[in-house]
């Protein structure tokens, strides 16, 4: 009796484990806070190991209209964070497609949410399109292995 039940036990945990090794890994996500309300998406492109995105990739990566979209009162402080993944691989911030900050390590940054309806920065209308790119690495590097595209539109 007590061996039948050794060997469901071992059965069971032998088809739980393959249950497991058959699931693939999430990408890790890039979140956004303004004030309480806050969004997190995994990648929109690549994000996962370390191949490079090829520039036609990144270029429809930042041009995909099915993102996720948070409302931002100007005046609001807008938080993007990262998986420490991501921030090993150095990231920066995306506005329209132009870089926003200096790429970082850290897992957390600010920007004032001015910033994103602003003309002197590139912005145009009442919404501004950001993302966060992950770099390979290499501090200033101009190769990306990861996007997460997002839309920020202005509240009152």
């Amino acid at each position: 009796m007590r061996r039948r039940r050794a060997v469901a036990a071992a059965g069971a945990v032998s088809a739980g484990l393959l249950v497991l090794s058959a699931c693939d890994k999430p990408t890790p996500l890039s979140t956004i806070t303004v004030g309480g309300d806050s969004i997190s998406s995994e990648a929109t492109c690549g994000g996962e190991g370390d191949e490079a995105l090829k520039t036609a990739d990144l270029t429809k990566c930042l041009q995909d209209k099915d993102i996720k979209s948070l409302t931002v009162d100007p005046d609001e402080t807008v938080r993007f964070g990262v998986d420490p993944d991501v921030a090993d691989k150095r990231w920066t911030i995306l506005m329209n497609g132009q870089p926003l900050t200096e790429d970082s390590k850290k897992t957390y940054r600010t920007v004032p949410g001015s910033v994103f309806f602003n003309a002197q920065y590139g912005a145009q209308g009442d919404s501004t399109k950001v993302a966060v790119v992950a770099g390979n690495g290499k501090e200033g590097g101009q190769t990306f292995t990861g996007v997460w595209a997002f839309e920020l539109k202005k509240g009152d």
